[in-house]
């Protein structure tokens, strides 16, 4: 059974935070360093992406930490796996093997949890992140016209990392926390040349990201331009995550469950950030605001960005059993 016959007959549940799992190992700049990374010149610590090389061990507990809480889709371990994010490391030339032994470490896990509970298969998500610049917007607030990237330059690194991804197993591909459209729009491209390179399709699951109350993207949009400017493409979902915890998210989701022909998402963070910079609501208390959701019928996959952990994702599941998917509308089946 693929995922989208599964979709029509159920929530699907997807996992949390990795790096909310990975900061728990409190760990230090040798374990980023692989064999051939033992005299790289520049540090590497925080390069989170790195672990899927030199400490896969970590990251294959995480995701069979949210599987065995009940997720039924992991996301890679990728979000900074482009040569545009990697450059700040001088790792370029690393994109592809993170990409696809990340993709592989999930696909492992995946594959075993899924032996298990052959009624419940898990898939894996190639997670394709907005990269660390912005093709709308100028870093330099006295030259406007001024772009750290070209859409040509973003295709490219989007490419790499969607092939590597697929090579290495994943099931489906994410292209989520979207502040600049014009950056999902390289992406979408990417991933559509790839299908075309390779002769076959998979699912793809687009998530842009409000930073305010404002109910816009950072380059401006709201969630319905949003929705109308990705929708060229045949996407498996739409959605939102990061930003705003579960309540503050609602009336955005209620905008995409609205007007939108394709299957909806939601990942929002375990609320908004303390002024420690941790998150501070419980798996109870987050699984109580998305019920909201589940209760209004607009959603089709849940699950927890900032700040959510496997305790949440197993609330946020035992919630998400007790309802009925998001119908589509006839013109979208």
């Amino acid at each position: 059974m693929n995922i989208t016959d599964i979709l029509k007959e159920r929530i699907l549940v997807l996992d949390g935070a990795m790096g909310t799992m990975i900061q728990r190992h409190k760990l230090e700049e040798e374990d980023f360093r692989t064999e051939d990374l033992k005299n790289h010149p520049h540090p590497l610590k925080g390069n989170n992406d790195l672990l899927s090389l030199s400490r896969p061990d970590i990251i294959k507990d995480i995701h069979a930490q949210y599987y065995a809480a009940g997720a039924d889709i992991a996301e890679t371990n990728t979000f900074s796996g482009t040569t545009i994010a990697q450059a700040d490391y001088h790792l370029e030339h690393l994109v592809y093997e993170l990409n696809f032994q990340s993709a592989k470490i999930a696909r492992e896990v995946a594959d075993e949890f899924t032996a298990r509970e052959p009624n419940k298969p898990r898939f894996v998500a190639g997670s394709m992140g907005p990269t660390n610049r912005t093709a709308s917007l100028s870093p330099d607030v006295n030259d406007p016209g001024y772009r750290a990237v070209t859409y040509d330059q973003l295709v490219i690194a989007y490419n790499e990392q969607a092939r590597a991804l697929i090579d290495g197993g994943a099931d489906l591909l994410l292209v989520e926390t979207i502040f600049d459209t014009l950056n999902a729009k390289a992406a979408l491209f990417a991933i559509e040349e790839v299908f075309d390179e390779i002769g076959k399709r998979y699912p793809i699951m687009v998530s842009g990201t409000i930073t305010d109350a404002s109910g816009r993207t950072l380059s401006g949009q709201t969630t319905e331009a949003f929705l109308i400017s990705v929708s060229h493409i045949p996407l498996l979902s739409v959605g939102l995550n990061c930003a705003l915890g579960a309540s503050a998210l609602r009336p955005y989701l209620q905008v995409l469950s609205h007007n939108s022909n394709f299957m909806v998402s939601a990942h929002p963070n375990a609320g908004l950030p303390n002024e420690m910079g941790a998150y501070d609501e419980s798996p109870a208390y987050m699984a109580q605001q998305i019920e909201e959701f589940l209760k209004e019928g607009l959603i089709n996959i849940i699950g927890g960005c900032c700040g959510t952990t496997p305790p949440h994702i197993k609330a946020i599941a035992e919630v998400a059993a007790k309802y009925k998917p998001r119908k589509l509308s006839v013109s979208s089946q």
